[in-house]
């Protein structure tokens, strides 16, 4: 039976030394200009000295104007490629897969931070996004390969297409968000092209040893389960990725469609025609019960979120106890900084309801 600590190969050639794979979050560490702080590196690399087989850096973006929050991390200049560099090489000398996810945000892409209207497929009334031209949408695609050249050239092992959580390509994929009546729109045949010449041009544009993942989500954002499940599986047969990266929110839950009941949502995928590339999944994993089950449900590799940022060492502790449980929330934010968080990534923390506590009012708690 396989184990988490068993090593896996890639279709790139690549080998992970376990199933343990951080997943990309977003944390609003970088400079304003998208190039690498201190405390980025030092949050991801400390990941890497945990355990981590293969450790993802939030979603980067590839286009200046598809910049998605404060403070993240940029790939779309040459600027970027100093700091890059040092995190490729603080990551890979704790041999953990360094990847890259690069990511547009679309329709997200608030204008305080651009300086100009959103992106994405067709004009959305609700934030003011703007369609994009045919033109843009082949630059876009260009940006997303030409990211992944920078990246490769920084030392990186490998990157991953952010397809999920209704940004860009998720946009794309989305009949709800694309209404496009050209190439790009309409069937899904159609809709999948943006993601799919993303990935064939990056397959073209870099060594063959270099990794390629693609992050989907199979609900939410417009999202059908039945048309990830076949983009899912179109890419798989094609042998086009290394891995599938899939958000699921909930690794034990049931499909929202009550027509899919009766099974996991998981299960819509892990019964899917693989060939050589790898599955992995993504959703409420705490514990390192949880996270052998879902190996042994037919998952590759386990992708750590929340117990990541409350473990920088998850997958050091599970070996050495399988029943090992992440610490409940909220947890201080002395916590958080003992475990590679900065005052920055602390503070976005508090979006995330009941996992910081809030401070003590002083004056409130005085006895009168």
């Amino acid at each position: 039976m396989t184990t988490l600590t068993d090593a896996l190969s890639l279709t790139s050639g690549c080998t992970l030394k376990n199933r343990f794979v951080l997943a990309p979050m977003t944390n609003c560490q970088s400079h304003p200009d998208g190039r690498l702080s201190d405390d980025e590196y030092r949050w991801l690399v400390t990941r890497a000295e945990g355990g981590f087989a293969l450790t993802m850096t939030c979603a980067a973006t590839v286009q200046r104007e598809g910049f998605g929050f404060p403070g993240q991390l940029g790939v779309y200049s040459d600027d970027h490629v100093e700091g890059l560099s040092r995190l490729a090489a603080g990551i890979t000398a704790h041999s953990s897969h360094a990847v890259v996810q690069l990511h547009h945000a679309g329709m997200r892409s608030p204008v305080t931070l651009t300086g100009r209207p959103a992106q994405c497929p067709s004009d959305d009334e609700a934030t003011g996004a703007q369609a994009m031209t045919r033109d843009e949408v082949k630059r876009s695609i260009e940006a997303f390969i030409e990211a992944a050249r920078r990246c490769e050239r920084a030392g990186f092992d490998g990157v991953e297409l952010h397809g999920a959580h209704g940004y860009l390509i998720c946009e794309f994929l989305s009949a709800e968000t694309n209404r496009r009546d050209d190439e790009y729109g309409g069937s899904l045949e159609n809709r999948s092209r943006f993601l799919l010449e993303a990935v064939d041009g990056v397959r073209a544009a870099c060594r063959s040893t270099f990794s390629l993942g693609v992050r989907l989500s199979p609900e939410r954002f417009g999202m059908q389960v039945l048309e990830v499940r076949e983009v899912a599986q179109r890419l798989m047969v094609d042998g086009r990725i290394d891995y599938l990266d899939m958000s699921f929110w909930d690794c034990f839950k049931e499909p929202e469609d009550a027509t899919l009941h009766g099974r996991s949502l998981m299960s819509y995928f892990t019964d899917l025609n693989r060939g050589s590339v790898r599955l992995g999944a993504a959703g409420k994993i705490l514990t390192g019960t949880q996270a052998l089950s879902v190996l042994n449900a037919g998952i590759d590799v386990v992708v750590i979120g929340r117990a990541a940022i409350l473990h920088h060492d998850f997958p050091t502790r599970v070996v050495r106890d399988p029943e090992f449980q992440a610490v409940p929330t909220p947890v201080t934010p002395d916590y958080l900084h003992d475990e590679g968080l900065s005052d920055t990534f602390i503070n976005y923390m508090r979006n995330w309801k009941g996992f910081v506590t809030e401070p003590v009012d002083d004056h409130a708690s005085a006895v009168v």
